[in-house]
């Protein structure tokens, strides 16, 4: 078992990062509109530049920067248009990927897929059920990972899936579950919203573990440790923003099974 300050070795460069990215998202988030719009366009526009890097050869990686664009660029043009007008751009890099791509086609257009969709969800979660959902989405995620990282070091025991995620354990899993709960509940007080948001919490959790071991297993199969190297501590913004990834798909989903947000329509607009 690693002892002592080794099991904790990342945590200074992890936090230092999080802390500059907490504070662009939370800025963008409550500003919401365009800095909200351009933020989310960004980070898919990379994310898919990741995955297409991670996929290819470096030789063959030239359309990357091209389909890069392609999804930021669909994800701030449904800021503009209508969503319904903007959803073939949507995938047109999963679609222009399977042509350029020499290898991993349909890994590439599947995840790539969930990736642009992923940014639209996010930024209409923004526009249409206001500040305080985003929020709550965000930290349910942040909490997932945060618990979920310290009690995997601190309790340790059986690994979750060891031969994709080698550090990943039960325990940090169910500790992910219980903050996202707590989350829950801290904004079921704020907003008066029914104890639904309790199972939705913790549903939230569970989806944004799936992808984060998702993306882990990319890599595994792949045999790349990080997607890229921009964040120091983090990877790249695909190895930290995996679990939102994930979140904001399920959410996506649940919109359409449950009343979202779980309550009358008068704090709808938080």
């Amino acid at each position: 078992m690693t002892q002592g300050p080794a099991r904790f070795g990342d945590l200074l460069p992890r936090a230092l990062s999080s802390l500059v990215m907490g504070i662009i998202g939370i800025a963008a988030i409550w500003a919401g509109g365009w800095w909200f719009l351009a933020l989310v366009a960004f980070a898919v526009g990379a994310m898919l530049w990741e995955l297409h890097a991670m996929l290819t050869p470096a030789p063959r990686r030239r359309h990357g920067a091209l389909l890069a664009a392609m999804a930021g660029g669909a994800v701030f043009l449904s800021g503009i248009f209508p969503v319904g007008l903007v959803l073939p751009l949507a995938l047109l890099p999963s679609v222009a990927g399977i042509g350029l791509l020499r290898g991993n086609r349909s890994l590439f257009a599947g995840y790539g897929a969930l990736i642009v969709l992923a940014g639209f969800g996010l930024f209409h979660l923004r526009q249409e059920f206001g500040l305080i959902w985003v929020f709550w989405l965000a930290g349910v995620v942040v909490a997932t990972d945060v618990f979920g990282y310290f009690a995997g070091r601190v309790i340790g025991g059986p690994k979750f899936w060891p031969r994709v995620s080698p550090k990943k354990t039960w325990s940090g899993t169910v500790a992910g579950w219980v903050a996202s709960a707590v989350v829950g509940g801290v904004v079921m007080a704020m907003t008066g919203a029914s104890v639904e948001l309790l199972g939705m919490s913790v549903a939230m959790s569970m989806a944004a573990q799936l992808g984060d071991i998702t993306e882990s297993a990319v890599k595994r199969k792949v045999g790349v440790k990080d997607a890229s190297h921009l964040i120091p501590g983090h990877g790249g913004l695909l190895d930290r923003f995996d679990g939102m990834l994930g979140a904001a798909i399920f959410l996506m989903l649940v919109e359409r099974l449950v009343d979202f947000p779980p309550f009358g329509p008068a704090a709808a607009g938080l």
